[in-house]
């Protein structure tokens, strides 16, 4: 959900605009960068962690804790070090992010000594009232940290791009496939105005993942799909979200319906397309009515996602306007 709140552009903005931890967010507040890439760090892959915080600066990761602040306390966190490690079954339900690490941090620093030494530094939300001024140590051997690692790869400026096209703004909620490792997927869109297409984005859904981007212009539907012409390829190496540019831009006048196509192959996988879909257990509620998405098993036959399989695929196209260059 924060993924998809972040692709889409609806944030982030600056605390001095929505202070943390006040209840309320006011309406219309723009984004004050854009994340254009998430990677999905391997479970429990400490040296892709490290070599994530050495490259970007921090990894966000969870844990399971019974405090809710820096005033609580709790036998699994030592305050004279500011050290914490749990060792239990319960899941996670607090996210920090992973600064540093000390292989030698010593596991009598901790309440209940650990298996063995080593620990990451990381950022808490409390404020400088809790750990070392808001930071405190976690043992490489708590149940949790490093379970779920997300890594904030790709920001840019907020006027890298004047247009973004979605439909997915609940983002990667389920997959779709058609039981094999390859699959094709698209999207329609109508441009606003007279624009160069020069970026499309989509999910990665498991590791190693290869992909060949494909454009259309004037498609009036489904059946254009087999004049598209490549324009990416690549293949990147974790699941997550990436914004691929294209080898050349595509000229797209206003009101054009224009075409992005993606062929991805995820090793392993059944269901390699990332969807949106209306889901109660999640208090997700998806829009069918703005846009036009398909799948396809070779690229040759395709089906409309929204009437077929009550989903839209994830799939986003980036624009800039031909005036903006003047």
């Amino acid at each position: 959900m924060s993924m998809a709140y972040l692709l889409a552009w609806q944030g982030p903005v600056l605390e001095e605009e929505d202070p943390y931890g006040d209840g309320y967010s006011p309406d219309g507040l723009s984004p004050a960068c854009h994340v254009q890439e998430i990677q999905v760090l391997p479970e429990k892959d400490y040296e892709a962690v490290k070599r994530a915080v050495y490259l970007y600066g921090g990894v966000q990761s969870s844990l399971y804790t019974a405090m809710v602040g820096d005033r609580d306390d709790t036998h699994y966190y030592r305050k004279e070090t500011g050290a914490y490690w749990y060792n239990g079954d319960e899941k996670p339900n607090h996210d920090v992010v992973i600064i540093g690490w000390d292989d030698h941090y010593s596991r009598d620093n901790f309440n209940q000594p650990p298996e063995g030494d080593g620990a990451f530094i990381c950022a808490n939300s409390w404020g400088g009232e809790f750990g070392d001024d808001g930071y405190f140590y976690v043992s490489y051997y708590d149940t949790n940290i490093g379970i779920h690692n997300i890594l904030y790869s790709g920001i840019e400026s907020a006027d890298n791009y004047d247009h973004i096209y979605q439909t997915d703004l609940c983002g990667w909620v389920g997959q779709l496939g058609y039981g094999k490792e390859s699959a094709f997927f698209a999207n329609i869109y109508t441009a606003e105005e007279k624009e160069e297409l020069e970026a499309v984005g989509f999910y990665a859904t498991g590791e190693n993942t290869s992909y060949q981007v494909y454009t259309v212009t004037d498609a009036e539907g489904s059946s254009q799909f087999g004049r598209r012409r490549k324009v990416a390829s690549g293949e990147v190496a974790n699941a997550g979200y990436y914004t691929v540019l294209l080898d050349k831009t595509v000229t797209l006048e206003a009101d054009e319906r224009f075409a992005v196509i993606v062929e991805i192959t995820t090793p392993g996988a059944i269901h390699p397309v990332a969807i949106e879909y209306s889901s109660s257990d999640k208090g997700l509620t998806v829009d069918l009515s703005d846009g036009e998405g398909y799948i396809s098993y070779r690229g040759s036959s395709w089906e409309r996602v929204e009437a077929e399989q009550n989903c839209n695929v994830c799939l986003k196209a980036y624009t800039r306007n031909v005036d903006s260059w003047n």
